[in-house]
């Protein structure tokens, strides 16, 4: 993983915690998985998947009794990202505040980090 020894290369907020437990108790999946996909207006797009053990390079962080993976190919653009759940009126889902990335769509559902 790319990041600092003894830090986790994401954080979770309570919120996202609660959400991520919710998914996890319901479908009985081991963790939830996070990665990055080419796509979207902005070049790249968040993905999750439900996973029920991690692959040899995947990345596992276990925050407050939940687990998200990291995809290989996605550690060098999460580090440092914390990831929230979110609730309005309109919508509701899972808010990734990552200082990696430097454009976004307006949508919110698309990205571009530095370099792509």
């Amino acid at each position: 993983m790319f990041g600092i020894p003894g830090n986790p290369p994401v954080t979770l907020t309570p919120a996202a915690v609660g959400q991520i437990q919710k998914l996890m108790d319901k479908d009985g999946h081991w963790g939830l998985k996070l990665g990055v996909k080419k796509g979207g207006c902005a070049g790249m797009e968040y993905t999750l998947d439900y996973v029920d053990g991690p692959d040899a390079d995947d990345e596992v962080v276990e925050q407050d009794g939940v687990r998200v993976i990291i995809a290989p190919m996605a550690q060098m653009f999460l580090f440092g990202t914390q990831i929230d759940y979110e609730t309005s009126l309109l919508e509701a889902g899972f808010k990734f505040n990552n200082p990696n990335v430097v454009e976004a769509c307006g949508c919110g559902e698309s990205i571009k980090f530095e370099g792509m």
